[in-house]
């Protein structure tokens, strides 16, 4: 076949089931849709007006240079318009990261059980991968450093908020991550969920580092996950490798004037963060009630621990689909003790309680 070694190679990997595919594997529809991360409160009226209005220009290509969109970033972050790529999806950036960085062989370091498609574009360009596990349901500052230092990785990777935990670290500890990275390795930080955290998780988005680059999207708080568009700011160097290999049309007319309107929505975004907020304790409680613990999140889904092991967990989550509940748990021990579950309306989660009653009872069964 003409196609390289190393894609031969490759199994065929999907990062993510995603639910139309379980929909056909259950032959009916999902009731509420809660594994994603997605939000269900949609994006900002006035991002889908316009939307709405670059359809009927989409017979054009969009700005492949996105200079409106970069420019109003880098005004919001405090930043230059020359340290900032817009991508389509986090997904897609991390794609792009990977060719531009890696050499085959190339030693990728991450958590064990952390987000996996970073994993999936790192092998996919022929680097390799290196872990350290979770301490106490956080990704390990310390170990990461320590480990760093020893092996001096090509890519760091560190998601803060973290998923699939929700948990989050400190700006100090992220700085602390910050200044240990070593000559030849670039930070790879993680902030699909900073519109969420704690003010007191970020470290300042002015703080440029020639080695670290940020990513952030439009995907979840600001509900444009089927939009695809993201972007990473760091030093400007930096930034411009992205530009040498990025699908300049591929962040469509609408995504830009989506994205370009939700960021002048503070009002939709402030109101989106509180229904979320809310939306967790209510998960949290849901939790409680069946016996269960809930970890502390930053970001939009809970992650309950279901109190025993991966197979447990597993009959839990089969039990919770097949009551047609979408939701997710983490794949790798010991985190897949754990399922996952995105916030969302009432009623969703009304009837997520009761598929997780249910559930529970047929796998103590």
């Amino acid at each position: 076949m003409p196609f390289n070694a190393r894609t031969l190679a490759l199994p065929a990997t999907i990062p993510f089931v995603g639910p139309e595919a379980l929909e056909r594997r259950f032959g009916r529809p999902f009731l509420a849709r809660l594994g994603a991360n997605e939000s269900v409160f949609g994006p900002s009226p006035l991002a889908v007006e316009a939307m709405s209005r670059a359809a009927r220009d989409s017979w054009a290509y969009g700005d492949p240079e996105h200079h409106a969109l970069r420019e109003a970033i880098a005004a919001r972050l405090g930043i230059r318009f020359e340290e900032v790529v817009v991508g389509e999806g986090i997904d897609g950036l991390f794609g792009l990261l990977a060719q531009v960085a890696l050499e085959p062989g190339d030693r990728a370091l991450t958590s064990l059980g952390a987000y996996p498609t970073f994993n999936y574009h790192v092998t996919g360009h022929g680097g390799t991968l290196d872990f350290v596990p979770y301490r106490e349901d956080r990704e390990d500052v310390d170990a990461l450093i320590e480990r760093m230092r020893a092996t001096r990785p090509k890519l760091v990777y560190f998601a803060n908020p973290d998923n699939p935990t929700g948990s989050w670290h400190e700006a100090e500890a992220v700085r602390r991550l910050m200044d240990a990275v070593p000559e030849g390795t670039l930070l790879v930080l993680d902030e699909a969920y900073s519109d969420l955290a704690p003010a007191t998780a970020l470290p300042s988005a002015s703080e440029i580092r020639p080695n670290v680059l940020r990513f952030r999207t439009f995907s979840k708080a600001y509900g444009m996950a089927g939009v695809r568009v993201a972007f990473v700011f760091g030093a400007a160097d930096a930034v411009a490798q992205f530009h040498k290999v990025r699908n300049h049309f591929g962040v469509s007319r609408m995504a830009q004037a989506g994205a370009l309107a939700a960021l002048g929505d503070e009002t939709h975004l402030r109101d989106t963060v509180q229904r979320i907020a809310r939306a967790r304790g209510r998960l949290a409680d849901i939790a409680a009630a069946a016996g269960l613990r809930s970890l502390p999140s930053a970001t939009n889904f809970v992650a309950i621990d279901c109190g025993r092991d991966g197979a447990y967990a597993c009959r839990v989550l089969e039990g919770v689909l097949g009551r047609q509940v979408f939701i997710r748990m983490p794949g790798v021990a010991p985190l897949d003790r754990m399922i996952r579950v995105t916030v969302g309306r009432d009623d969703e989660l009304d009837r997520f309680a009761a598929a997780l009653r249910a559930s529970l009872a047929q796998a103590d069964a």
